[in-house]
């Protein structure tokens, strides 16, 4: 099975992905990737130890479509025996499943991740793309209803029968654990401090911007509470310099990027989520498995809120009105297991269903 992503970085949709690839029986299948980058990828390692292969694409620019449409031919004319392509690019899937039915392979699966796109120098090429997409796939999966009608529209995501993959993780591991949690805030200096977190790639849709706002003022009402924050990416020395200019320094922490996220989340009193847009955010599905609330702007899906523990807070609202929601809250974890494995948000079953899935689709009829 070929997994088309970008990078397999400690992302979202690539977490999801090693969620289920880690559970699945690799005596009946195997994952490889196609990424669309050079450097190394936080997986890369892993995803070799478990048997899969990992193969380097250009990244997809305006202007190289060209040159990347032919490496594609080249790369399905080389591995021409894939039963099934299951693309995460959202709608630059089209190009990638384009060549996957010229080659002949028989399940192409366009995966939506997204439910917006945002606004940049290349939305108007990221809009053809989605335009492109037509019958090139031949079965559509989403991580939920939102994005799928995002990525095929409302009308092609009820006749072609979306499939919502819920971006389950492993529901043991965040269960809430004392001894993580005293030895985390012991690492964060934390103590009785109202610890209040966030994971998130630095960049614009995660709104880091906002969540500084909200946290001032936070901490104007609650002078002893602090923000950790777990991520990387091209905005964070711009948000350490916001931090800076508002007084947070002091009480505010980049973690950069990390494997222990199930531990940081049990050092967690509340998770706060104020993004822009989203999909279904992998994110949110782990901190409510820790049994965290969470306060998380309204530009989310309402599917995320899976145990009743997420607030959804207006993205309009004043730093102010956050703070509210944040401060009205309780902090407790809650053992939310069994309710996450009833709604089918553990990655052990869904790793049997996906399996299924698969092996059933190496011949679907009528679709080649």
């Amino acid at each position: 099975m070929l997994q088309v992503v970008t990078v397999m970085n400690r992302g979202g949709l690539e977490t999801m992905l090693m969620n289920y690839y880690r559970q699945m029986d690799r005596s009946r299948i195997q994952f490889d990737f196609m990424v669309h980058r050079e450097e190394k990828g936080h997986y890369d390692d892993e995803i070799i130890s478990l048997g899969g292969r990992i193969f380097r694409m250009p990244a997809i620019r305006p202007g190289s479509y060209r040159l990347y449409f032919q490496k594609l031919d080249l790369f399905f004319k080389e591995h021409p025996n894939y039963p099934v392509v299951h693309s995460h690019i959202n709608e630059n899937s089209s190009f990638v499943l384009r060549a996957a039915k010229q080659a002949g392979v028989p399940c192409r699966i366009a995966h939506s991740h997204l439910s917006d796109l945002g606004l940049d120098l290349k939305l108007p090429f990221r809009l053809y793309a989605r335009y492109a997409m037509k019958d090139h796939p031949n079965r559509f999966f989403a991580c939920s209803r939102h994005a799928g009608q995002w990525l095929f529209g409302k009308d092609p995501a009820a006749s072609k029968e979306v499939v919502v993959l819920n971006n389950a993780v492993n529901v043991d591991s965040y269960r809430y654990d004392p001894a993580a949690r005293e030895r985390i805030r012991k690492e964060w200096q934390a103590g009785d401090r109202l610890v209040i977190g966030h994971v998130g790639r630095f960049n614009k849709q995660k709104n880091h911007t906002l969540l500084l706002d909200i946290f001032k003022a936070v901490h104007n009402r609650r002078p002893d509470a602090m923000l950790v924050m777990a991520g990387e990416g091209h905005l964070r020395p711009a948000i350490e310099k916001k931090a800076e200019k508002l007084g947070l320094t002091p009480h505010v922490k980049f973690l950069g990027v990390r494997g222990d996220i199930p531990d940081l989340m049990q050092g967690m009193d509340l998770f706060l989520f104020p993004s822009l847009f989203e999909g279904l955010p992998v994110v949110l599905v782990e901190a409510q498995a820790a049994g965290l609330r969470c306060v998380v702007s309204d530009t989310i899906t309402p599917e995320t809120d899976v145990t009743g523990r997420v607030r959804f807070t207006p993205l309009k609202s004043s730093p102010e009105a956050w703070a509210d929601a944040i401060l009205g809250s309780t902090y407790e974890h809650a053992d939310t297991a069994e309710m996450m494995r009833r709604k089918r948000y553990d990655t052990r079953s869904m790793a049997e269903w996906l399996t299924g899935f698969y092996l059933g689709q190496g011949q679907p009829a009528g679709q080649a």
